[in-house]
């Protein structure tokens, strides 16, 4: 979305200083075996533009010391890399810059890597910033055993013990899965072919790159403080709650639960649960804000002890309805409308830099076409030189302190609720697209086809610093990314189509971790490529009765 970020850079003065700052950016970058970290499901690395640092997870079926680069995306683009050479599998065929993908560099190209250890890259166009990229590996050993209550593995000393309900007989121990050389290693003798652990076992296991076999000890050992029903641990949301415990391997558990003072239990739906060798997650559904509830877990119909939470509170929307509308004013007096009450601050806009020039005027505003009284309308404007795209963030607007011509936006409001949805009526006049920014690569395809309008609202471990100005040495975009790792959960919706009539959308809202959220970013913009000054003049966003919905 174009938030009038650079609409004064055709007025400014030729900067004639020889060595102008710009700020080299990792701001993407992708290896062999990436994946997520444990616990979560995006896999994309975590950039921190400010510590400059990068991390990332990989699988075991990598080689840390010889891990092959698939994707290094510097801004700007033609900025200098340089790394400690002996690091390279072999320096004379790294590639020392951007690449969008390996099919972007000879095929003789070697883009290996030793990250043993965290690796310095450091970016230099007209100084130096060092980058500290750190490659963690996950191997993921698992251990499956009928009728184990827990196991302890020990990788450094190589030593498993494996305990069992308290009557097993340890000379007919049924192992399912041991895979002590990690999900894609080898492992010798067959676990699921020895039965006898009356004494320890020794198994030889190796990680998939790996040409020497390690000896691993296995012992087994009846539980003697029992073992047989299940724990668990409750994360509890606004309309739900996920429960990770352990069972014992090879039983089912039963989870029920009900508000406190109610006499019926609800069990949890098959659908909603999940069983994975010792351990089990369960999805509570259907659950009420601010209500304390009790939950047991049953194993073999005897019920394990009753615990409790306190589901979190759900929170609204400030000024849903956009009924609510201020001034604000620019530096040299001009007015610009504000969707907030006068003296608060939730939602914000690009209105203040639009403004700058009066001949523009504000690109987002209110309107009495509606579903009911005010709603706001964004619209895509020409700004003479750039594209400024009607746009409505939770944030604010301000101009960056090191170019003060170029807008700086600060998304997200405090918030710690947990929302299933974003519901809200929407109308949209799709124009075709006839702006194109500079420096926008493949996007630049897009010009001559339809406007699309884009919604997306994110709930997060931080505010996200939105920055993008262009100048003598080229663009600098710091956008906002949706696979960030500090995304707990995302939601979004894109249409261009045009529509006569305020049309009703839920937008469904993904969670990707068991985190409770610190802010909640909602942003929607009349040109879904406006940050790159990409869009149709004369499109129209038309927003109202914006509300969360927990279900």
């Amino acid at each position: 979305m174009a938030l009038a970020l650079a609409l004064l850079t055709g007025c400014a003065i030729e900067n004639d200083i020889p060595y102008p700052e710009v700020n080299g950016l990792i701001t993407d970058i992708a290896v062999e075996g990436q994946r997520a970290a444990e616990g979560e499901t995006n896999a994309a690395a975590t950039i921190d533009n400010t510590a400059r640092t990068v991390t990332l997870y990989v699988n075991d079926s990598v080689d840390v010391s010889r891990l092959r680069i698939t994707r290094l995306a510097l801004n700007p683009t033609d900025v200098e890399l340089t790394l400690d050479s002996a690091l390279c599998d072999d320096a004379e065929r790294f590639p020392f810059g951007h690449f969008a993908s390996l099919d972007s560099v000879p095929a003789s190209a070697n883009t290996r890597v030793d990250f043993s250890s965290p690796v310095t890259f450091t970016l230099r166009k007209y100084a130096d910033y060092p980058w500290k990229v750190t490659v963690n590996q996950i191997i993921q050993r698992d251990i499956e055993v009928e009728g184990m209550t827990r196991h302890v593995l020990d990788a450094d000393s190589r030593t498993v013990i494996i305990y069992m309900e308290e009557d097993a007989d340890l000379s007919d121990v049924r192992i399912t899965k041991l895979n002590l050389g990690g999900e894609y290693g080898e492992v010798t003798p067959d676990p699921t072919t020895m039965r006898d652990f009356t004494s320890s076992r020794t198994f030889y296991a190796r990680l998939s790159w790996e040409e020497t076999w390690s000896d691993w000890k296995v012992f087994v050992y009846p539980d003697t403080g029992g073992g047989s029903g299940a724990s668990g641990d409750v994360f509890p949301m606004t309309s739900r709650a996920i429960i990770n415990g352990s069972v014992t391997s090879g039983r089912t558990p039963t989870v029920e639960y009900k508000e406190q003072n109610a006499s019926t239990w609800q069990t949890v739906d098959e659908k909603n649960m999940e069983v994975k060798g010792g351990k089990f997650t369960a999805t509570l559904t259907g659950l009420t804000g601010s209500t304390t509830y009790n939950y047991r877990v049953s194993v073999d119909g005897v019920p394990g002890a009753e615990q409790s939470f306190t589901t979190v509170a759900a929170a609204e929307l400030p000024n849903g309805g956009f009924e609510d509308w201020s001034e604000g004013y620019t530096q040299s007096g001009n007015a610009f409308q504000v969707p907030n009450k006068a003296g608060e601050a939730f939602w914000g806009t690009g209105n203040e830099g639009s403004m700058t020039m009066e001949s523009i005027g504000n690109v987002t505003y209110p309107t009495s076409e509606s579903v009911s009284g005010q709603a706001a309308l964004l619209e895509s404007k020409w700004a003479i030189l750039k594209l400024a795209a009607g746009n409505l963030f939770t944030g604010e607007f301000g101009f960056d302190p090191d170019h003060t011509l170029d807008g700086l936006l600060t998304f997200g409001r405090s918030f710690t609720s947990f929302p299933t949805a974003l519901r809200l009526y929407y109308k949209y006049t799709s124009a075709t697209i006839d702006k194109i920014g500079d420096n926008v690569g493949d996007l630049a395809s897009l010009k001559g086809q339809p406007d699309m309008c884009h919604i997306y609202i994110a709930l997060t471990d931080k505010q996200y610093t939105i920055k993008n100005w262009s100048g003598n040495n080229g663009n600098y975009r710091q956008l906002f990314d949706k696979d960030d790792s500090g995304i707990i959960a995302y939601g979004e919706f894109i249409s261009d189509e045009s529509t006569s009539s305020f049309q009703q959308i839920e937008i469904p809202i993904e969670y990707r971790a068991n985190r409770t959220p610190k802010y909640i970013i909602i942003v929607a913009s009349s040109s879904r490529y406006g940050d790159y000054y990409i869009g149709g003049v004369g499109s129209k966003l038309w927003l109202d009765e914006m509300e969360l919905v927990y279900e």
